[in-house]
Protein backbone atom coordinates (compact mmCIF):
# COMPACT_ATOMS: atom_id res chain seq x y z
CA UNK A 1 0.00 0.00 0.00
CA UNK A 2 1.50 3.71 -0.75
CA UNK A 3 0.49 6.61 0.59
CA UNK A 4 -0.09 9.85 -0.58
CA UNK A 5 0.36 13.49 0.99
CA UNK A 6 -2.27 15.70 2.15
CA UNK A 7 -2.90 19.69 2.72
CA UNK A 8 -2.84 20.42 6.81
CA UNK A 9 -2.71 22.53 8.80
CA UNK A 10 -0.01 21.79 12.14
CA UNK A 11 0.99 23.45 15.29
CA UNK A 12 3.64 25.38 16.34
CA UNK A 13 7.37 25.92 18.10
CA UNK A 14 8.74 28.39 20.41
CA UNK A 15 12.26 29.28 21.51
CA UNK A 16 14.73 29.26 23.83
CA UNK A 17 15.70 28.10 27.35
CA UNK A 18 15.23 31.08 29.95
CA UNK A 19 18.55 31.26 32.18
CA UNK A 20 17.02 33.81 34.73
CA UNK A 21 13.35 34.08 35.37
CA UNK A 22 11.33 36.22 32.61
CA UNK A 23 8.16 38.51 32.92
CA UNK A 24 4.59 36.47 32.57
CA UNK A 25 3.76 36.26 29.37
CA UNK A 26 0.43 35.60 27.56
CA UNK A 27 -1.23 32.45 25.71
CA UNK A 28 -4.57 30.43 24.97
CA UNK A 29 -5.68 27.31 23.70
CA UNK A 30 -5.17 23.68 23.56
CA UNK A 31 -3.92 21.54 20.82
CA UNK A 32 -5.18 19.50 18.23
CA UNK A 33 -7.41 19.21 14.53
CA UNK A 34 -10.16 17.42 13.10
CA UNK A 35 -12.19 17.49 9.91
CA UNK A 36 -11.45 20.98 8.36
CA UNK A 37 -7.86 21.28 6.84
CA UNK A 38 -7.61 24.46 6.55
CA UNK A 39 -8.50 27.28 9.62
CA UNK A 40 -9.96 30.67 8.61
CA UNK A 41 -10.13 33.52 11.51
CA UNK A 42 -12.98 36.06 10.74
CA UNK A 43 -13.22 34.73 6.79
CA UNK A 44 -9.43 34.95 6.48
CA UNK A 45 -7.60 31.45 5.15
CA UNK A 46 -4.75 31.20 7.91
CA UNK A 47 -3.46 28.48 4.86
CA UNK A 48 -1.79 31.91 3.68
CA UNK A 49 1.95 32.23 5.13
CA UNK A 50 2.66 35.16 4.51
CA UNK A 51 0.57 37.22 6.79
CA UNK A 52 -1.52 36.96 9.91
CA UNK A 53 -5.15 38.27 9.73
CA UNK A 54 -5.86 41.46 11.28
CA UNK A 55 -6.70 41.54 14.45
CA UNK A 56 -10.86 41.71 14.92
CA UNK A 57 -12.40 43.56 18.22
CA UNK A 58 -14.71 41.82 19.25
CA UNK A 59 -18.10 43.52 19.60
CA UNK A 60 -18.77 44.97 23.56
CA UNK A 61 -21.88 43.67 25.09
CA UNK A 62 -23.73 46.68 26.59
CA UNK A 63 -26.37 45.63 28.12
CA UNK A 64 -25.80 45.51 32.20
CA UNK A 65 -28.56 43.03 33.16
CA UNK A 66 -28.71 39.20 32.15
CA UNK A 67 -30.70 38.52 28.65
CA UNK A 68 -34.17 37.53 28.88
CA UNK A 69 -35.75 33.94 29.37
CA UNK A 70 -38.84 31.88 28.69
CA UNK A 71 -37.60 29.61 31.06
CA UNK A 72 -38.61 29.79 34.93
CA UNK A 73 -35.75 31.46 36.85
CA UNK A 74 -34.65 29.71 39.75
CA UNK A 75 -32.12 30.20 42.31
CA UNK A 76 -29.08 27.61 41.92
CA UNK A 77 -29.11 25.07 44.13
CA UNK A 78 -26.22 24.09 46.80
CA UNK A 79 -23.62 25.43 49.37
CA UNK A 80 -20.31 25.30 49.79
CA UNK A 81 -20.09 24.44 53.60
CA UNK A 82 -17.66 26.36 56.16
CA UNK A 83 -15.13 28.10 54.79
CA UNK A 84 -11.87 26.24 53.89
CA UNK A 85 -14.20 22.58 55.98
CA UNK A 86 -16.20 22.78 53.41
CA UNK A 87 -13.95 22.45 50.82
CA UNK A 88 -11.79 19.82 51.89
CA UNK A 89 -14.99 17.64 52.94
CA UNK A 90 -15.99 18.02 49.23
CA UNK A 91 -12.04 17.32 48.17
CA UNK A 92 -12.58 13.65 50.38
CA UNK A 93 -15.87 13.10 48.55
CA UNK A 94 -14.40 13.69 44.78
CA UNK A 95 -11.11 11.24 45.16
CA UNK A 96 -11.91 8.95 48.06
CA UNK A 97 -15.26 8.60 48.99
CA UNK A 98 -17.60 8.41 46.08
CA UNK A 99 -14.90 9.19 43.20
CA UNK A 100 -15.43 11.94 40.64
CA UNK A 101 -18.43 11.00 38.14
CA UNK A 102 -20.26 9.44 41.71
CA UNK A 103 -19.92 12.75 43.34
CA UNK A 104 -21.30 15.36 40.71
CA UNK A 105 -24.15 12.81 39.92
CA UNK A 106 -25.26 12.32 43.50
CA UNK A 107 -25.56 16.02 44.10
CA UNK A 108 -27.07 17.01 40.66
CA UNK A 109 -29.82 14.01 41.72
CA UNK A 110 -29.50 15.83 45.94
CA UNK A 111 -30.45 18.87 43.94
CA UNK A 112 -32.98 17.71 41.41
CA UNK A 113 -30.78 20.14 38.93
CA UNK A 114 -27.57 20.01 36.29
CA UNK A 115 -26.47 23.42 37.49
CA UNK A 116 -25.72 23.94 41.25
CA UNK A 117 -23.14 25.20 43.11
CA UNK A 118 -20.54 22.76 45.10
CA UNK A 119 -16.51 22.91 45.46
CA UNK A 120 -14.08 21.16 42.70
CA UNK A 121 -10.70 20.28 44.23
CA UNK A 122 -8.20 20.79 44.23
CA UNK A 123 -8.87 23.16 47.40
CA UNK A 124 -6.97 24.53 50.42
CA UNK A 125 -3.98 25.15 50.35
CA UNK A 126 -2.85 25.20 46.71
CA UNK A 127 -6.28 27.45 46.04
CA UNK A 128 -7.69 30.15 47.55
CA UNK A 129 -11.16 29.39 46.24
CA UNK A 130 -12.34 26.11 45.17
CA UNK A 131 -16.26 27.41 44.90
CA UNK A 132 -17.51 26.35 41.48
CA UNK A 133 -21.20 26.54 39.71
CA UNK A 134 -21.45 23.25 37.93
CA UNK A 135 -22.80 22.80 34.54
CA UNK A 136 -24.04 19.31 33.86
CA UNK A 137 -25.70 19.19 30.48
CA UNK A 138 -25.57 19.66 27.27
CA UNK A 139 -28.17 23.15 26.87
CA UNK A 140 -26.44 24.86 29.42
CA UNK A 141 -22.22 23.76 29.10
CA UNK A 142 -22.03 25.74 25.39
CA UNK A 143 -21.92 29.04 27.65
CA UNK A 144 -18.18 28.13 28.36
CA UNK A 145 -17.34 29.00 24.69
CA UNK A 146 -19.24 31.97 24.31
CA UNK A 147 -16.24 34.61 24.91
CA UNK A 148 -18.22 38.12 25.56
CA UNK A 149 -19.48 36.06 28.83
CA UNK A 150 -16.59 33.81 30.49
CA UNK A 151 -13.22 34.45 30.60
CA UNK A 152 -10.41 31.84 30.77
CA UNK A 153 -7.72 33.60 32.08
CA UNK A 154 -5.11 30.87 33.69
CA UNK A 155 -8.01 28.76 34.29
CA UNK A 156 -6.98 25.93 32.01
CA UNK A 157 -6.13 23.33 34.97
CA UNK A 158 -9.21 24.51 37.07
CA UNK A 159 -9.34 26.37 40.11
CA UNK A 160 -5.11 26.62 40.29
CA UNK A 161 -2.98 27.42 38.12
CA UNK A 162 0.78 25.57 38.11
CA UNK A 163 4.11 27.54 38.57
CA UNK A 164 5.06 29.06 35.58
CA UNK A 165 8.62 27.72 36.13
CA UNK A 166 7.09 24.66 34.81
CA UNK A 167 6.67 26.48 31.35
CA UNK A 168 10.26 28.51 31.42
CA UNK A 169 7.99 31.63 33.53
CA UNK A 170 5.65 32.15 30.37
CA UNK A 171 2.35 32.07 30.81
CA UNK A 172 1.39 29.24 27.55
CA UNK A 173 -1.30 29.85 25.57
CA UNK A 174 -3.96 27.46 26.91
CA UNK A 175 -3.69 30.04 30.49
CA UNK A 176 -4.27 33.43 28.14
CA UNK A 177 -8.14 34.36 27.23
CA UNK A 178 -8.62 35.45 23.88
CA UNK A 179 -9.46 39.14 24.98
CA UNK A 180 -5.55 39.49 25.95
CA UNK A 181 -3.00 40.85 23.16
CA UNK A 182 -0.79 37.61 22.99
CA UNK A 183 -3.27 35.50 22.45
CA UNK A 184 -3.79 35.66 18.79
CA UNK A 185 -0.18 36.06 17.44
CA UNK A 186 0.59 32.52 19.77
CA UNK A 187 -2.46 30.53 18.48
CA UNK A 188 -1.24 31.90 14.76
CA UNK A 189 1.97 30.80 15.45
CA UNK A 190 0.42 27.22 16.76
CA UNK A 191 -1.45 27.17 13.28
CA UNK A 192 1.29 27.19 11.50
CA UNK A 193 3.01 24.45 12.95
CA UNK A 194 0.06 22.54 12.00
CA UNK A 195 0.36 23.20 8.26
CA UNK A 196 3.84 24.05 7.57
CA UNK A 197 5.00 19.82 7.06
CA UNK A 198 1.36 18.97 6.33
CA UNK A 199 3.02 16.52 3.66
CA UNK A 200 4.83 14.84 6.09
CA UNK A 201 1.53 13.70 7.81
CA UNK A 202 0.45 10.64 6.24
CA UNK A 203 3.84 9.26 5.43
CA UNK A 204 5.05 9.85 8.98
CA UNK A 205 1.73 8.15 10.73
CA UNK A 206 1.90 4.99 8.50
CA UNK A 207 5.92 4.79 9.19
CA UNK A 208 5.87 5.26 12.76
CA UNK A 209 2.66 3.49 13.69
CA UNK A 210 3.51 0.49 11.33
CA UNK A 211 6.31 -0.03 13.58
CA UNK A 212 4.13 0.09 16.56
CA UNK A 213 1.85 -2.83 15.13
CA UNK A 214 5.12 -5.09 14.49
CA UNK A 215 5.99 -4.71 18.50
CA UNK A 216 2.33 -5.39 19.84
CA UNK A 217 2.71 -8.52 17.04
CA UNK A 218 5.95 -9.32 18.62
CA UNK A 219 5.14 -9.24 22.23
CA UNK A 220 2.02 -11.05 21.12
CA UNK A 221 4.07 -13.99 19.85
CA UNK A 222 6.19 -14.04 22.62
CA UNK A 223 3.89 -14.26 25.81
CA UNK A 224 0.34 -13.88 24.32
CA UNK A 225 -0.34 -10.35 25.31
CA UNK A 226 1.04 -7.02 24.35
CA UNK A 227 0.71 -4.02 26.54
CA UNK A 228 -0.39 -0.82 24.16
CA UNK A 229 0.04 2.16 26.33
CA UNK A 230 4.31 2.13 26.69
CA UNK A 231 5.21 1.52 23.26
CA UNK A 232 2.00 3.19 22.31
CA UNK A 233 2.95 6.83 23.60
CA UNK A 234 6.89 6.38 22.34
CA UNK A 235 4.87 6.30 18.52
CA UNK A 236 2.78 8.96 19.44
CA UNK A 237 5.87 11.13 20.53
CA UNK A 238 8.01 10.02 17.81
CA UNK A 239 5.15 10.50 15.11
CA UNK A 240 5.06 14.01 16.53
CA UNK A 241 8.32 14.96 16.45
CA UNK A 242 9.28 13.28 13.03
CA UNK A 243 6.13 14.91 11.10
CA UNK A 244 5.62 18.19 12.46
CA UNK A 245 9.61 18.76 13.25
CA UNK A 246 11.57 16.61 11.00
CA UNK A 247 13.20 15.29 14.06
CA UNK A 248 13.75 11.71 14.90
CA UNK A 249 13.87 11.68 18.60
CA UNK A 250 16.04 8.10 18.68
CA UNK A 251 18.43 9.94 16.90
CA UNK A 252 18.86 12.71 19.36
CA UNK A 253 20.14 12.95 22.89
CA UNK A 254 16.43 12.67 23.91
CA UNK A 255 16.45 8.92 22.65
CA UNK A 256 13.45 6.92 23.81
CA UNK A 257 13.39 8.77 26.79
CA UNK A 258 10.51 11.68 25.93
CA UNK A 259 7.23 9.93 27.40
CA UNK A 260 8.82 9.63 30.46
CA UNK A 261 10.08 12.69 31.20
CA UNK A 262 6.66 13.98 29.59
CA UNK A 263 4.92 11.88 31.95
CA UNK A 264 6.82 13.58 34.70
CA UNK A 265 6.20 17.03 33.99
CA UNK A 266 2.77 16.74 33.57
CA UNK A 267 2.23 15.22 36.88
CA UNK A 268 3.87 18.30 38.41
CA UNK A 269 1.06 20.40 36.64
CA UNK A 270 -1.92 18.47 37.42
CA UNK A 271 -1.09 15.88 40.42
CA UNK A 272 -3.51 18.40 42.70
CA UNK A 273 -6.49 16.99 40.66
CA UNK A 274 -4.93 13.15 40.00
CA UNK A 275 -5.91 10.13 41.53
CA UNK A 276 -3.08 8.46 41.31
CA UNK A 277 -3.64 5.12 43.22
CA UNK A 278 -1.68 5.73 46.28
CA UNK A 279 -3.20 5.48 49.84
CA UNK A 280 -4.72 8.64 50.84
CA UNK A 281 -2.50 9.92 53.57
CA UNK A 282 0.41 9.60 50.89
CA UNK A 283 -1.72 11.51 47.99
CA UNK A 284 -3.37 13.94 49.96
CA UNK A 285 0.50 15.11 51.42
CA UNK A 286 2.47 14.82 48.51
CA UNK A 287 -0.11 16.16 45.97
CA UNK A 288 -2.76 18.26 47.80
CA UNK A 289 -1.48 20.19 50.58
CA UNK A 290 2.10 22.01 48.95
CA UNK A 291 2.92 22.07 44.96
CA UNK A 292 5.73 19.72 44.16
CA UNK A 293 8.67 22.33 43.69
CA UNK A 294 9.28 22.90 40.03
CA UNK A 295 13.28 22.62 40.18
CA UNK A 296 12.65 18.74 40.97
CA UNK A 297 12.23 18.49 37.06
CA UNK A 298 14.34 21.39 35.75
CA UNK A 299 16.64 18.91 34.49
CA UNK A 300 14.24 16.98 32.36
CA UNK A 301 12.45 20.01 31.37
CA UNK A 302 15.67 21.67 29.77
CA UNK A 303 15.76 17.92 27.92
CA UNK A 304 12.90 18.09 26.46
CA UNK A 305 13.33 22.07 25.80
CA UNK A 306 16.72 21.61 23.81
CA UNK A 307 15.42 18.86 21.67
CA UNK A 308 12.85 21.25 20.38
CA UNK A 309 14.84 24.23 20.57
CA UNK A 310 17.33 22.69 17.97
CA UNK A 311 14.29 20.98 15.85
CA UNK A 312 12.35 24.68 15.37
CA UNK A 313 13.99 26.29 12.82
CA UNK A 314 11.35 26.97 10.48
CA UNK A 315 8.78 27.90 13.51
CA UNK A 316 11.00 30.19 15.10
CA UNK A 317 11.38 32.88 11.68
CA UNK A 318 7.54 32.63 11.49
CA UNK A 319 7.66 33.69 15.23
CA UNK A 320 10.01 36.16 14.41
CA UNK A 321 7.88 37.69 11.90
CA UNK A 322 5.06 37.13 14.37
CA UNK A 323 6.71 39.33 16.78
CA UNK A 324 8.02 36.66 19.50
CA UNK A 325 10.82 35.82 20.98
CA UNK A 326 12.06 32.45 19.82
CA UNK A 327 12.50 31.80 23.70
CA UNK A 328 8.95 32.01 24.72
CA UNK A 329 8.31 30.48 21.09
CA UNK A 330 9.97 27.33 22.22
CA UNK A 331 8.46 27.27 25.81
CA UNK A 332 5.02 27.38 23.86
CA UNK A 333 5.59 24.73 21.21
CA UNK A 334 7.08 22.17 23.93
CA UNK A 335 3.59 22.54 25.90
CA UNK A 336 1.32 22.54 22.69
CA UNK A 337 3.05 18.93 21.40
CA UNK A 338 3.43 17.61 24.42
CA UNK A 339 0.59 18.76 27.00
CA UNK A 340 -1.61 19.15 24.10
CA UNK A 341 -1.47 16.94 21.19
CA UNK A 342 1.25 14.30 23.08
CA UNK A 343 -1.30 14.12 25.64
CA UNK A 344 -4.28 14.16 23.80
CA UNK A 345 -3.00 11.21 21.96
CA UNK A 346 -2.19 9.23 25.11
CA UNK A 347 -5.22 9.95 26.46
CA UNK A 348 -7.39 9.20 23.50
CA UNK A 349 -6.13 6.42 21.49
CA UNK A 350 -5.93 3.91 24.19
CA UNK A 351 -9.47 5.10 25.10
CA UNK A 352 -10.83 4.40 21.16
CA UNK A 353 -8.88 0.98 21.20
CA UNK A 354 -11.51 0.28 24.60
CA UNK A 355 -14.53 1.14 22.87
CA UNK A 356 -14.05 -0.06 19.47
CA UNK A 357 -13.33 -3.44 21.01
CA UNK A 358 -15.87 -3.88 23.42
CA UNK A 359 -18.05 -3.26 20.43
CA UNK A 360 -16.98 -6.55 19.15
CA UNK A 361 -16.25 -8.62 15.77
CA UNK A 362 -19.34 -7.33 13.92
CA UNK A 363 -18.19 -4.05 13.98
CA UNK A 364 -14.74 -4.91 13.52
CA UNK A 365 -16.16 -6.63 9.92
CA UNK A 366 -18.13 -3.64 9.14
CA UNK A 367 -15.21 -1.10 9.09
CA UNK A 368 -12.45 -3.53 7.95
CA UNK A 369 -14.63 -3.87 4.83
CA UNK A 370 -15.28 -0.38 4.27
CA UNK A 371 -11.51 1.07 4.98
CA UNK A 372 -10.83 -1.30 2.45
CA UNK A 373 -13.11 -0.75 -0.24
CA UNK A 374 -12.81 3.05 0.12
CA UNK A 375 -8.75 2.45 -0.37
CA UNK A 376 -9.10 -0.32 -3.10
CA UNK A 377 -11.31 2.66 -5.14
CA UNK A 378 -8.61 5.41 -4.07
CA UNK A 379 -5.33 3.45 -6.22
CA UNK A 380 -5.04 1.84 -2.85
CA UNK A 381 -3.69 4.44 -0.97
CA UNK A 382 -5.11 6.56 2.09
CA UNK A 383 -5.87 9.92 0.73
CA UNK A 384 -8.61 12.60 1.75
CA UNK A 385 -11.32 11.72 -0.55
CA UNK A 386 -10.77 8.03 0.69
CA UNK A 387 -11.76 8.36 4.03
CA UNK A 388 -14.24 10.77 3.50
CA UNK A 389 -15.62 7.85 1.18
CA UNK A 390 -15.65 6.22 5.01
CA UNK A 391 -19.10 7.29 6.89
CA UNK A 392 -18.52 4.51 9.52
CA UNK A 393 -15.28 4.97 10.15
CA UNK A 394 -15.25 8.68 10.95
CA UNK A 395 -18.71 8.08 13.29
CA UNK A 396 -17.01 5.58 15.41
CA UNK A 397 -14.22 8.32 15.83
CA UNK A 398 -16.98 11.10 16.98
CA UNK A 399 -18.69 8.68 19.08
CA UNK A 400 -15.11 7.95 21.20
CA UNK A 401 -14.80 11.72 21.59
CA UNK A 402 -18.51 12.02 22.57
CA UNK A 403 -18.74 9.21 24.87
CA UNK A 404 -15.70 10.01 26.79
CA UNK A 405 -13.82 13.08 25.50
CA UNK A 406 -10.02 13.49 26.84
CA UNK A 407 -10.25 16.87 28.06
CA UNK A 408 -13.52 15.83 30.96
CA UNK A 409 -13.29 19.37 32.64
CA UNK A 410 -13.97 23.07 31.54
CA UNK A 411 -13.68 26.10 33.25
CA UNK A 412 -14.30 29.44 32.99
CA UNK A 413 -15.42 32.96 35.13
CA UNK A 414 -18.21 35.18 34.37
CA UNK A 415 -17.20 38.31 32.58
CA UNK A 416 -21.13 39.65 33.63
CA UNK A 417 -24.03 39.14 35.19
CA UNK A 418 -25.51 36.61 32.96
CA UNK A 419 -28.14 34.05 32.70
CA UNK A 420 -27.45 29.65 31.98
CA UNK A 421 -30.48 27.55 30.80
CA UNK A 422 -30.81 23.98 31.31
CA UNK A 423 -33.10 22.28 30.10
CA UNK A 424 -35.93 22.65 32.63
CA UNK A 425 -34.76 26.56 34.02
CA UNK A 426 -32.81 29.18 33.96
CA UNK A 427 -30.29 30.29 36.63
CA UNK A 428 -28.33 33.85 37.40
CA UNK A 429 -24.73 33.86 37.70
CA UNK A 430 -23.01 36.58 38.89
CA UNK A 431 -19.98 38.35 37.27
CA UNK A 432 -16.66 36.93 38.60
CA UNK A 433 -18.31 33.37 39.60
CA UNK A 434 -16.55 30.54 38.58
CA UNK A 435 -17.86 28.16 36.22
CA UNK A 436 -17.27 24.84 35.89
CA UNK A 437 -18.53 22.15 32.96
CA UNK A 438 -18.34 18.39 33.09
CA UNK A 439 -18.12 17.47 29.69
CA UNK A 440 -19.07 13.85 29.96
CA UNK A 441 -22.67 14.60 31.38
CA UNK A 442 -23.24 17.01 28.68
CA UNK A 443 -21.98 15.08 25.73
CA UNK A 444 -24.40 12.04 27.35
CA UNK A 445 -26.96 14.25 27.90
CA UNK A 446 -30.18 11.81 27.23
CA UNK A 447 -32.48 14.64 26.21
CA UNK A 448 -30.21 15.27 23.18
CA UNK A 449 -28.75 11.49 22.68
CA UNK A 450 -30.81 8.48 22.14
CA UNK A 451 -29.37 5.73 24.53
CA UNK A 452 -27.18 8.51 25.79
CA UNK A 453 -24.73 5.91 28.16
CA UNK A 454 -23.95 3.47 25.20
CA UNK A 455 -21.46 3.53 22.22
CA UNK A 456 -23.42 3.70 19.28
CA UNK A 457 -20.80 3.30 16.46
CA UNK A 458 -23.42 4.76 13.58
CA UNK A 459 -24.86 7.35 15.30
CA UNK A 460 -23.40 10.31 13.42
CA UNK A 461 -23.91 9.12 9.86
CA UNK A 462 -26.36 10.14 8.23
CA UNK A 463 -29.18 12.28 9.53
CA UNK A 464 -27.02 11.41 12.59
CA UNK A 465 -24.37 14.50 11.40
CA UNK A 466 -26.46 17.06 12.99
CA UNK A 467 -25.95 15.86 16.33
CA UNK A 468 -22.33 16.75 15.63
CA UNK A 469 -22.82 20.43 17.54
CA UNK A 470 -23.45 18.55 20.88
CA UNK A 471 -19.63 16.71 20.33
CA UNK A 472 -17.62 19.61 22.43
CA UNK A 473 -14.15 17.85 23.20
CA UNK A 474 -12.11 20.61 21.72
CA UNK A 475 -13.22 23.26 23.88
CA UNK A 476 -15.90 24.16 21.37
CA UNK A 477 -18.76 22.36 19.19
CA UNK A 478 -17.29 20.68 16.59
CA UNK A 479 -19.32 21.96 13.85
CA UNK A 480 -17.09 25.30 14.54
CA UNK A 481 -13.71 25.34 13.60
CA UNK A 482 -10.81 27.21 15.85
CA UNK A 483 -9.76 30.83 15.32
CA UNK A 484 -7.11 33.68 16.58
CA UNK A 485 -10.67 34.84 18.27
CA UNK A 486 -12.17 32.12 20.44
CA UNK A 487 -10.35 29.57 22.74
CA UNK A 488 -11.18 26.09 20.63
CA UNK A 489 -8.43 24.02 20.39
CA UNK A 490 -5.96 24.86 17.74
CA UNK A 491 -5.24 21.35 16.59
CA UNK A 492 -8.92 19.96 16.35
CA UNK A 493 -8.85 18.87 13.04
CA UNK A 494 -5.22 17.49 13.66
CA UNK A 495 -6.39 15.07 16.16
CA UNK A 496 -9.89 13.92 14.78
CA UNK A 497 -7.71 13.05 11.55
CA UNK A 498 -4.52 11.25 13.15
CA UNK A 499 -7.54 8.71 15.09
CA UNK A 500 -9.22 8.27 12.13
CA UNK A 501 -5.80 7.54 10.77
CA UNK A 502 -5.37 4.87 13.39
CA UNK A 503 -8.74 3.35 12.76
CA UNK A 504 -7.77 3.12 8.92
CA UNK A 505 -4.33 2.10 9.65
CA UNK A 506 -5.32 -0.64 11.88
CA UNK A 507 -8.11 -2.12 9.85
CA UNK A 508 -6.20 -2.81 6.92
CA UNK A 509 -3.89 -4.68 8.75
CA UNK A 510 -6.48 -6.19 11.00
CA UNK A 511 -9.81 -8.25 10.78
CA UNK A 512 -10.29 -8.13 14.39
CA UNK A 513 -9.02 -8.03 17.78
CA UNK A 514 -9.52 -8.91 21.60
CA UNK A 515 -8.44 -6.34 24.77
CA UNK A 516 -8.31 -5.96 28.15
CA UNK A 517 -8.58 -2.65 29.90
CA UNK A 518 -7.90 -1.57 33.17
CA UNK A 519 -8.07 1.85 34.69
CA UNK A 520 -4.95 4.36 34.81
CA UNK A 521 -4.62 8.45 36.10
CA UNK A 522 -5.10 9.03 32.31
CA UNK A 523 -7.25 7.51 30.17
CA UNK A 524 -7.54 3.38 30.02
CA UNK A 525 -4.55 0.54 30.49
CA UNK A 526 -4.99 -1.43 27.26
CA UNK A 527 -3.30 -4.82 26.61
CA UNK A 528 -4.24 -6.90 23.63
CA UNK A 529 -5.01 -10.52 24.07
CA UNK A 530 -5.10 -11.22 20.19
CA UNK A 531 -4.84 -9.20 16.73
CA UNK A 532 -6.51 -11.68 13.57
CA UNK A 533 -4.69 -10.26 10.41
CA UNK A 534 -6.41 -8.64 7.74
CA UNK A 535 -7.90 -12.02 5.77
CA UNK A 536 -9.53 -9.99 2.68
Amino acid sequence: MSVTSITLPCPQPHSRFPSQKKPLRSRSNLGFPSRRLIYAADGVSSSSSSSPPSSVQLPQRIAPTPEPTKLPLRKIPGDYGPPMFGALKDRQDYFYNQGREEYLKSRMLRYESTVYRTNMPPGPFITNDSRVVVLLDGKSFPVLFDNAKVEKKDLFTGTYMPYTELTGGYRVLSYIDPSEPDHEKLKQLIFFLLKHRRDKILPEFHSTFSELFQTLEKDLAAVGRAEYNAPGEQAAFNFLARSLFGANPVDTKLGRDAPKLIAKWVLFQLGPVLRLGLPKVVEELLLRTVRLPPSLIKADYRRLYDFFYQSSEAVFEEADRLGISREEACHNLLFTTCFNSFGGMKIFFPNMIKWIGRAGANLHTQLAREIRTAVQANGGRITMGAMEQMPLMKSVVYEAFRIEPPVPVQYGRAKKDLVVESHDAAFEIKEGEMICGFQPFATRDPKIFDRANEFVPDRFTGDGERLLKHVLWSNGPETQSPTVQNKQCAGKDFIVFISRLFVVEFFLRYDSFDIEVANSPLGAAITVTSLKKASF
